[in-house]
């Protein structure tokens, strides 16, 4: 449902939640739940739209239903080409920092395009290196993170065990995770895209037997996620190591459409800093 800014009189009340993890769409410029309501903030209008399941409650369900991987790559990927496209809005409102504000999109969006070509041009090495280095060495921030929060320095005390005791645990499984073999690293992700795929193409092919009102989000478009889906399943079982490569690709390009996306915009923005 579209619902034009000029006609809503009152802000959102307190039960409206913004929402910072979101498949992207064009023009979005916020998002916001309440329950299985997602409305997003457009520039002049809002787009409202029911989930089936709210993430909060069901967060596995909302990934596999509401949040199909193909429907997250695509979208993701459209929003992009459509960022490159659109003219930089609201300029006037930061007039006082343009000149640092396009030199940071402009070198942020040369090193996203250097590092998405990378990873393109490189899946194997980026695969290793995000397992073997990048993974484990999250999973020791998060440790941290945890055991800190359990933790008063002033003065010097315990304030939670549990969270301490859960946090030297993840660094002790983090550490760990640097010698985990390739393979294993390779069944543990394509199991989980895997599965993610199926249980979605299982879902929607079930609710398009019962008809187009059964999904009101796009009947055509849900049934074409639903058999990519099913056909990517079966190319993972025949080759998982290409497939896997497939992926870090696609990876590669939407940093570099992220890349492209800034790069221009910062262009824009300089042009109209010299304009004016």
């Amino acid at each position: 449902m579209i619902v034009p800014k000029d006609s809503v009189t009152e802000p959102l009340d307190p039960g409206w939640v913004k929402s910072q993890i979101n498949i992207p769409s064009p023009g979005t410029l916020a998002s916001y739940r309440k329950g299985t309501y997602h409305a997003h903030e457009q520039q002049a209008e809002w787009h409202v739209h029911l989930d089936n399941y709210d993430p909060k409650v069901h967060p596995v369900l909302h990934l596999i239903d509401d949040a199909p991987l193909l429907l997250m790559i695509g979208d993701t990927v459209v929003t992009l080409i459509a960022g490159t496209r659109k003219k930089t809005g609201k300029e006037e409102e930061i007039l006082k920092d343009q000149e640092r504000s396009w030199k940071e999109q402009v070198l942020v969006g040369v090193l996203l395009m250097l590092g998405g070509i990378f990873i393109f041009a490189n899946p194997s090495i980026t695969f290793r290196a995000t397992v073997h280095l990048m993974v484990p060495l999250l999973i020791i921030g998060l440790g941290i993170i945890t055991a800190w929060q359990g933790m008063s320095f002033h003065p010097a005390k315990v304030l939670h065990g549990g969270l301490v005791y859960r946090g030297i645990a993840i660094v002790i499984a983090g550490i760990i995770s640097f010698s985990l073999p390739l393979p294993l690293w390779i069944g543990v992700v394509l199991g989980i895209l895997t599965l993610w795929m199926f249980a979605s193409a299982i879902i929607l092919l079930a609710r398009a037997r019962k008809g187009r009102a059964a999904i009101p989000e796009g009947f055509c478009s849900r049934l074409v996620v639903a058999f990519l889906s099913l056909v990517l399943v079966v190319l993972i079982l025949q080759d998982p190591w290409g497939l896997l490569q497939l992926i870090v690709m696609t990876v590669g390009v939407i940093a570099t459409l992220l890349g492209l996306m800034l790069l221009v915009n910062g262009v824009r923005l300089r042009n109209r800093m010299i304009g004016k």
